[in-house]
């Protein structure tokens, strides 16, 4: 078995799509839209086949929590580049590039490289080598 793909809402449908394109390597499919029930989607797709889609629906509720906070349920994404130079040199980018970085480039307690960002909406992801 395999894990098929992971789901997110959003408010910035384009927004986040263009992120994961441009600083992961993502390619798309064509947007999906069903004007009945109000939805839109892209299916954004990786090396090695892992895959994300990203949904905009205005009838789905905003998250009322803190923007980046962690809670019960998924709390991140890991996205794996291959070195400690190429996490430091994307963390450094994406910095830059104006997002936030709320976890430093280092070595974890169970031997991962990593460093966490913010994506458009706030979700944690953890860049590794």
């Amino acid at each position: 078995m395999r894990l098929e793909h992971i789901a997110l809402y959003t408010r910035q449908l384009e927004v986040l799509r263009d992120f994961y394109m441009k600083y992961f390597q993502a390619t798309s499919n064509d947007k999906y839209i069903n004007p009945a029930k109000g939805f839109e989607s892209y299916f954004l797709s990786f090396d090695g086949g892992a895959r994300l889609e990203i949904m905009q629906k205005q009838s789905v509720p905003d998250y009322a929590g803190e923007l980046g906070a962690e809670y019960t349920g998924l709390t991140h994404m890991a996205m794996q580049i291959g070195t400690r130079e190429a996490v430091d040199s994307l963390t450094e980018q994406l910095r830059a590039d104006g997002y936030r970085v709320v976890g430093e480039p280092r070595t974890t307690g169970d031997g991962y490289y990593e460093s966490v960002v913010l994506d458009p909406d706030g979700n944690r992801i953890e860049i590794t080598a």
